[in-house]
């Protein structure tokens, strides 16, 4: 029983940390949880905020995502980084809320936000405005060139300039193979080149 009891506690070592805070989480501690949730929380509101587009909604999207892991916790298995089935769940939820018609009003305010922000960029007259200006102008619009991809290409160009996925994890979170994710981001990268030629 012994040698059984120990090659099982050999196989939990070797996992990542967040799969074996997530097994504590399955047996029942919700420290561990608490640790997963401030590891991870920023980096999913990013993700999302990148693929929707608005602060709040990203934070509720994020929320229902961790919401969704801890209800799935007693089913929990280790069989793939506990990030990629993270983001899994934060994808599906932004793709699902980007074709919710609930969420619609939010994108039509976008560009207002922007032009107010630029309005009060501009009533200050320091010497670095001009500058400051051009660089927020360009972010904006390598925001909307990614914004404006398809679904599955902008998830997978997040994944991969943004929070720096590998291919194999990228291919796991979007649930098909790495000749596909390369192909995805092959397409992706060749249109925002063309979109985004004037800004080179």
């Amino acid at each position: 029983m012994d040698e059984w009891v120990s090659k099982d506690m050999v196989a939990v070592e070797a996992l990542e940390p967040d799969a074996r805070l997530m097994l504590r989480v399955r047996d029942g501690d919700a420290a561990s949880f608490a640790l997963l949730l401030e590891r991870h929380r920023a980096p999913v509101i990013r993700f999302v905020y990148r693929m929707v587009q608005n602060q709040a909604v990203a934070e509720e999207l994020a929320q229902e995502a961790f919401l969704r892991v801890y209800r799935a916790r007693a089913r929990y298995e280790p069989t793939a980084r506990f990030t990629t089935w993270l983001f899994r769940i934060a994808m599906h939820l932004a793709l699902n809320s980007l074709r919710d018609q609930r969420y619609g009003k939010y994108y039509e305010s976008l560009d207002e936000e922007a032009e107010d922000a630029a309005s009060r960029q501009l009533a200050d007259r320091r010497p670095t405005i001009e500058q400051k200006l051009l660089d927020r102008a360009r972010l904006e619009e390598v925001r909307r060139a990614v914004a404006g991809l398809p679904d599955k290409q902008r998830a997978a160009v997040l994944m991969h300039k943004y929070e720096e996925m590998e291919y194999s994890q990228i291919a796991r979170v979007l649930e098909c193979s790495e000749s596909a994710v390369k192909s995805l981001l092959f397409r992706a990268y060749e249109t925002l080149r063309a979109r985004l030629a004037h800004l080179a």
